[in-house]
């Protein structure tokens, strides 16, 4: 049976009702383009407004991100998905909670008890810790060795700066042939999370007062792609049968096999599948430059462009053959998809007509430069990919042909820039990295910039921060790099680090002209966000950055550096967590 079907039976059975998918496309909520998760319909009723199901629901949501549209093309992300959810408002609390989730994992899923580790929020000076979910999985056999408290940072949920809140409890997986260890490690990336429950007890307003709600509730989430490639033992979620007609249809439709040409064929399985749904959507999406339109465009492109990658035909019906399988598998669980199934197929033939010219206008811009020159520069590259969708692995193709040569890397700084502004764009607003303006957010946010320059000279001067998030526990810094950081080399960056600290180097403040302040040397990735009058810091000769700060006066009141943890954050993108005692 199917994993929808086993979830919606097992809590059907548990008192539950089963409430329908929302649309993709929100409505009411101009806030936001898509919905991203099986809760943002139901905020209203999580704020007390009475449901007309009752108290206790559950349903299997349709969600659309786009915050990681470029990573598209690994093993594990998706822009559709679909997410398995049950709540209650008002009605039962952590205990039942549990107890329902460790049942169906265990009786229904059969998956193992020692396969099966927990975390749950560690508390704080306003809110306990939650010992209650601890004692509740351990007297459902979960060991005590098994089960970990963390931090805000990761067992903590709170829909922007203020309203409903609590901590979480997450459920992981042993996703490996190891020997599965004794204790839980929750940085060890062999344990896989694949539920989780999030318990709303309190409120917390503007000024970060927390108080406890009347009506306490329970959210949870399964990512039904994951749970899926954890029960049918894969690590790829392409490989899994969810996938398996689309992706032997497009190989079948491409002559190419999956294996060598996996990102290709992720790519397109994810954006047809993902574009299929956005059009059978009630709201109407129509390819258009602006808001989902845009979305739903750019997905399709993509889609066509990779085909072009695997030598397909992309004048062929390619797109409508593999929306038909999409239409087939999801037809009984989305009604819109069989109701609205011309409609997508005409959606899809009209855009591939309109980027089929597309491409070949940019072709002949290609030509144009091509005659006046042996070089594209990252500017060109960056214009040929917005434009006319040109992927940069198009523009050398096309360039090799012509013996000439293509500036790769001031074309990813200009795709690094807009890839930061869409992200931006996707989330409406534009934060500094800072969730406050407390001493120990200051000088986290010091140390940033000394994590950016130790960086730079130790993995290489083409380092910069790409993103950043600032909590009273911990700085977490992007980056581009191209494999996973050494232990020698996190270590010479903590040594960089605190020497500097150590060294008590002064911070300076200036105010200037934005071109004044490029002239300087500052360095700094978006611009286009700064106005014409903007601050520079400068600590001491090793850094020197655009800022809204704020900043300590001297590097000695940071403290003691050091990394928690190195990750990836996405392609070609590393991750640190780093914390100051």
């Amino acid at each position: 049976m199917n994993l929808k079907d086993l979830f919606i039976d097992y809590f059907v059975s548990q008192g539950h009702k089963q409430i329908p998918s929302a649309p993709i496309v929100p409505e009411n909520d101009p806030s936001v383009l898509f919905n991203t998760a099986g809760m943002q319909p139901l905020i209203p009723y999580l704020m007390g407004e009475v449901h007309p199901y009752g108290k206790r629901l559950c349903d299997y949501q349709k969600c659309v991100r786009l915050t990681d549209l470029e990573e598209i093309g690994d093993k594990t992300h998706h822009t559709f998905f679909e997410m398995l959810g049950n709540w209650s408002l008002g009605d039962y609390f952590k205990k039942e909670s549990i107890g329902y989730s460790f049942e169906f994992l265990t009786k229904v899923l059969h998956i193992p008890v020692e396969r099966l580790a927990i975390t749950v929020y560690e508390g704080d000076e306003k809110i306990p810790r939650d010992d209650v979910s601890a004692e509740a999985w351990m007297n459902l056999g979960i060991p005590k060795e098994r089960i970990a408290y963390l931090g805000k940072d990761d067992n903590f949920w709170i829909p922007g700066d203020s309203g409903p809140c609590g901590g979480d409890t997450e459920i992981f997986y042993w996703r490996s042939e190891d020997e599965i260890p004794k204790v839980f490690d929750s940085e060890d990336n062999r344990w896989v999370e694949i539920w989780n429950n999030v318990f709303m007890e309190f409120y917390q307003d503007k000024d970060g007062n927390v108080t406890e709600l009347k009506q306490k509730n329970v959210d949870t989430g399964m990512g039904l792609e994951r749970v899926v490639a954890v029960l049918e033992g894969v690590d790829d979620n392409y490989l899994t049968s969810i996938w398996k007609n689309m992706r032997e249809k497009l190989e079948s439709i491409s002559g190419k096999t999956y294996y060598g040409n996996e990102e290709a064929m992720r790519i397109i399985l994810d954006h047809v599948r993902t574009s299929v749904f956005i059009a059978a959507d009630p709201a109407g999406i129509k390819p258009s430059n602006t808001d989902q339109g845009y979305i739903l465009r750019r997905l399709i492109r993509r889609a066509i462009r990779y085909a072009r990658v695997l030598d397909m035909d992309i004048h062929s019906n390619f797109l409508e053959e593999l929306a038909l399988v999409v239409i087939e598998e999801y037809q009984n669980y989305y009604h819109e998809l069989s109701q609205n199934k011309n409609v997508v197929l005409e959606v899809l033939k009209n855009e591939q007509n309109k980027f089929s010219r597309t491409l070949e206008k940019g072709l002949k811009v290609f030509e144009k430069v091509a005659q006046n020159s042996n070089f594209i520069d990252g500017e060109t590259a960056f214009h040929l990919y917005d434009t006319f969708g040109f992927p940069i692995e198009l523009t050398k193709e096309e360039a090799s042909l012509r013996n000439m040569k293509v500036d790769e890397e001031g074309f990813k700084a200009r795709f690094l820039e807009h890839q930061e502004k869409s992200r931006t764009a996707s989330k409406g607003k534009f934060k500094g990295g800072l969730s406050g303006n407390s001493e120990i957010e200051t000088k986290y946010h010091t140390a940033t910039h000394l994590l950016n320059a130790a960086l730079k000279k130790v993995i290489g001067s083409d380092v910069h921060q790409l993103g950043s998030n600032i909590t009273e526990e911990r700085l977490r810094f992007d980056f581009p790099c191209d494999h996973k950081l050494t232990d020698e080399e996190k270590q010479r960056v903590e040594e960089l680090v605190n020497q500097w600290i150590d060294e008590g180097l002064p911070v300076i403040k200036e105010t200037m002209s934005k071109e004044d302040a490029i002239k300087s040397g500052a360095e700094c990735m978006f611009i286009d966000k700064y106005p014409d009058e903007v601050t520079v810091y400068s600590i001491g000769d090793i850094s020197k950055e655009l800022c809204g700060g704020p900043h300590v006066k001297n590097t000695k009141e940071i403290g003691h550096f050091k990394i928690k943890k190195e990750e990836s954050s996405s392609a070609g993108v590393r991750r640190i967590k780093g914390v100051i005692e």
